[in-house]
């Protein structure tokens, strides 16, 4: 008797988790798509609305890019001379810029860009949306005629896909020029062959998994803590949890971004 009311509890509690996990989900697909609709409404950029809009962009994006863009400059020196060096020791010299373009600017940087944005900008942004909403502070903009998902979720949202996408970029034209000078040297020689060999790797197909994949995970690192802030939770619940949560679903998300994408370029 008392093994099946053991048994029967597992199982309710199995049950109370898997709902819970399938409602997160939904709380994140249902503020998603509302922020889809208002991303593309022209009311949500009046006047109050770009200012916002900038401003958290500046955040997101300003202060850290200059240390950002110098310490993956130097961590692709450091990486490039370790996949040409050993290249060029095994006689494989022909893949040597094919291993630095695919390891690094497809791989490496959409997934490094993308957390570095959470952990300086989106987490901590929706800790503060979640101690704003709280305080009461989105109830006090709806009693003054103000919509909060136009006001302060959607400004974080598009400042952290715009660092998200503003970095891997810079970062990928670093990358693409260092290979080339560790490949070539100071030197236009090999520019013709270099063009040639990127575009190879660059084909339609890889170029748009590529371009899907570090949207999506702009798109994950953004909305992820954003959503959690504003879900609904027990009491019991402390807020350390619901950023664990968070932190949970964005890296299965970014995991299965990740998995498809090979998925895509490699089989």
């Amino acid at each position: 008797m008392t093994t099946g009311f053991s048994l029967y509890g597992w199982l309710l509690g199995v049950g109370r988790g898997v709902v819970r996990w399938l409602h997160g989900w939904w709380t994140v697909i249902f503020i998603g798509a509302q922020l889809v609709v208002l991303a593309f409404s022209p009311s949500s950029y009046g006047p109050d609305a770009r200012r916002a809009v900038l401003r958290h962009v500046y955040y997101a994006a300003g202060p850290g890019l200059p240390g950002f863009t110098t310490l993956m400059a130097l961590f692709n020196v450091v990486l490039i001379r370790i996949l040409v060096v050993t290249a060029f020791a095994y006689g494989l010299t022909q893949y040597a810029l094919d291993a630095v373009v695919r390891v690094l600017v497809l791989e490496l940087i959409p997934l490094v860009a993308a957390l570095y944005v959470a952990v300086e900008y989106t987490i901590p942004g929706g800790s503060e949306l979640y101690k704003l909403r709280r305080a009461g502070g989105l109830d006090a903009l709806r009693a003054r005629g103000v919509e909060p998902l136009s006001h302060e979720v959607l400004p974080r949202v598009l400042a952290g896909m715009f660092a998200v996408l503003l970095l891997a970029l810079l970062s990928c034209l670093i990358s693409l020029a260092l290979a080339y000078i560790a490949v070539h040297g100071f030197t236009l020689a090999g520019a013709a062959s270099y063009n040639h060999a990127v575009g190879n790797i660059f084909n339609p197909m890889v170029s748009i998994i590529f371009c899907l994949k570090t949207l999506l995970f702009a798109l994950a690192v953004a909305l992820l803590p954003v959503a959690n802030a504003l879900r609904d939770i027990s009491r019991r619940a402390s807020r350390t949890s619901v950023e664990l949560q968070g932190l949970v679903q964005m890296f299965v998300l970014m995991l299965v971004i990740e998995i498809a994408s090979l998925v895509g370029n490699y089989y």
